[in-house]
């Protein structure tokens, strides 16, 4: 086992004013790797943004300045997050929501990227074979 000490113990964290958090299931059940990195991007933010019960107001001219990103970027990002169920939103207000049982689809990553060229090459060399 592992034993933890604080490294700079004059540098701790504390929690003055509003607080934000992700729980650790998001990272451990799989909910970070099944978002695009916009959708990271958006998510983090609103986490950041939120009251105690996960409400933020930013409109989006200012989310897409924050975060440097482009409106069609947002969108897909924002949307993403709503199919996902990892917020809900009004039109002006969001709400970060409690983490799902499970993460969403995950999207395709290179590795199966990867697979997928490897099988289309093994079965087009089997159908040059074939002839």
């Amino acid at each position: 086992m592992i034993r933890k000490k604080i490294i700079n113990p004059e540098r701790v964290r504390r929690i003055n004013g509003s607080f934000s958090f992700i729980p650790h299931r998001f990272l451990t059940d799989g909910f970070l790797t099944s978002l695009t990195q916009q959708e990271i991007l958006l998510y983090i933010f609103l986490v950041l943004v939120s009251d105690r019960h996960g409400l933020s107001y930013y409109a989006y001219d200012s989310i897409c300045s924050y975060l440097q990103l482009a409106i069609d970027d947002y969108i897909e990002a924002r949307d993403g997050l709503i199919k996902k169920d990892l917020i809900a939103s009004d039109g002006t207000l969001f709400q970060v929501l409690d983490l799902p049982a499970k993460p969403a689809n995950q999207p395709i990553g290179k590795a199966t990227h990867s697979a997928i060229a490897q099988l289309i090459g093994k079965s087009l060399k089997e159908n040059d074979n074939d002839r």
